[in-house]
């Protein structure tokens, strides 16, 4: 039993070391790919090279994604992918852009750099709010239906024992199939930091984010220095070499993750604001407390379902504008 054991330790060590090596490849050959666009466009726009970037970006993570899935049969580890893309560009920092940045805002992205790694392993390995059974002190998560969950779409029935003041997060117990468990306060499972966003590391994910914003911010900033310096936007005539190419490659990356992000970050402080869930918002028809009955008006054959926020009064959407949102 315990050779079993060591054997299944090693082959999903073996699988971990795999995924990662593939996501190592997978942010090399994106760099590299992205590096084309100021490679052979160098004589256009920078708006023409953001949005040619932004084009080749989702056809080659999308295209590439489908080639290592259905023909090559290999799968990637997304933690992964972002700490190589974390690493690639503090390596290309330091080995070309460092030369041109003031000691004071190569400080400030290296320390940052050291808080994404920190960020990311400490919400990788963070408790998101497993429920267990029982009382609190049981150290048994609970999964033991994950079988009944999994042959059926509804959820099944969780008994609560959290104290239901306030915010009402002690009845906001959520499934997560990714992590096949019972999270409390689930926001979404998330595949870039490798774990499910619940109560517990809510506020270490948003700080997080703020954290890559400004390390990209910042990155900007250095690699904007740089290209002051070395004078690569006023010499498009001239063939640039590979290092120039990335430099301009990874400004550009680095515009369109900042775009995202923001938008990301806006759509979570929004969903604090009004203390609602990203998961409640895409699935409250599966929670009975967030429709409302609304009763036929004078004409109508039929009653009406509204969304409604519990935890917000507020907050009151038909059917029809919720769903042309999210169309």
């Amino acid at each position: 039993m315990v050779e079993t054991q060591d054997q299944r330790q090693h082959l999903a060590q073996s699988k971990s070391i795999g995924r990662c090596t593939v996501s190592c490849i997978f942010v090399f050959l994106t760099q590299l790919v992205l590096s084309l666009v100021p490679r052979f466009f160098s004589a256009s726009s920078f708006l023409t090279q953001l949005a040619l970037s932004a084009l080749l970006l989702l056809l080659f993570l999308g295209f590439g994604g489908w080639c290592r899935r259905r023909l090559l049969q290999v799968r990637a580890s997304a933690p992964a992918f972002v700490f190589f893309n974390i690493l690639f560009i503090w390596g290309f920092y330091v080995s070309v852009i460092r030369q041109a940045v003031p000691l004071l805002n190569d400080a400030v992205f290296s320390g940052e750099v050291v808080f994404l790694v920190i960020g990311l392993y400490s919400i990788l390995t963070s408790d998101p709010g497993i429920v267990t059974y029982g009382s609190a002190s049981s150290d048994q998560p609970l999964n033991s239906s994950v079988s009944q969950v999994d042959n059926h779409d509804e959820e099944l029935e969780l008994p609560c024992h959290e104290s239901t003041e306030g915010s009402g997060l002690g009845t906001r117990v959520r499934y997560c199939r990714s992590c096949k468990a019972y999270i409390k306060g689930l926001d979404h499972h998330c595949p870039a930091f490798g774990n499910c966003i619940g109560q517990n590391n809510h506020l270490l994910f948003l700080i997080l984010l703020f954290g890559f914003i400004s390390t990209e911010a910042s990155y900007l900033v250095c690699a904007s220095l740089f290209a002051a310096k070395s004078g690569i936007l006023d010499r498009p005539s001239m063939e640039p070499t590979l290092s120039e190419n990335l430099a301009v490659s990874t400004i550009l990356f680095m515009i369109l993750q900042l775009v995202w992000q923001v938008v990301f970050v806006i759509w979570h402080i929004y969903c604090v604001c009004v203390n609602i869930r990203t998961d409640e918002w895409i699935k409250w028809k599966k929670y009975p407390e967030f429709q409302l009955l609304v009763q036929p008006q004078p004409g109508q054959s039929f009653a009406n379902f509204r969304f409604r926020n519990p935890y917000d009064k507020g907050i009151l959407q038909n059917v029809e504008e919720f769903l042309a949102l999210r169309a």
